[in-house]
């Protein structure tokens, strides 16, 4: 699975309502009596500017973990990779989108689609994790079309 850099991300005030209400399908706009509170975009997708940066994904190695092609995912610099952690990394200079991980006590980079095998990290290779990812955005419909 590839990426795409699209940039870091800058604070924001945009500031949206929280409802605490769940809207089931078919449900035409929240009722204002549900309001919780107000949200904003920094704190709805984890935001700490300037540790932050956005890709978009190519290729479908990451199905599994509800990543797919063209979804935007949001990428933390300042947290530590921990294995399990789905990441940006340049393994050998191409950057990749994977689940750190271990096979037989060796780092590995994992898909999360069956039809690609593990990529045990070897003694030569040049690992060099970008960021983690704490979020990911999909447009729906006529969406934001950034680059295309």
């Amino acid at each position: 699975m590839s990426v795409e850099i699209l940039g870091r991300l800058q604070p924001t005030c945009l500031v949206l309502p929280l409802y605490g209400y769940q809207v089931p399908a078919g449900f035409p706009s929240p009722a204002q009596d549900h309001l919780e509170k107000h949200l904003s975009i920094d704190q709805l997708l984890s935001i700490d500017a300037p540790h932050t940066y956005v890709v978009r994904v190519g290729g479908d190695s990451m199905i599994g973990a509800g990543i797919f092609e063209g979804d935007m995912l949001v990428v933390d610099r300042s947290l530590p990779a921990q294995q399990g952690d789905v990441v940006v990394a340049a393994l050998n200079g191409e950057p990749v989108v994977k689940r750190l991980g271990k096979v037989g006590g060796n780092v590995a980079l994992l898909s999360e689609n069956p039809a690609y095998q593990p990529r045990v990290i070897q003694e030569g290779d040049d690992l060099e994790i970008w960021g983690v990812v704490s979020c990911s955005l999909r447009m729906h419909g006529q969406g934001l079309k950034l680059g295309r």
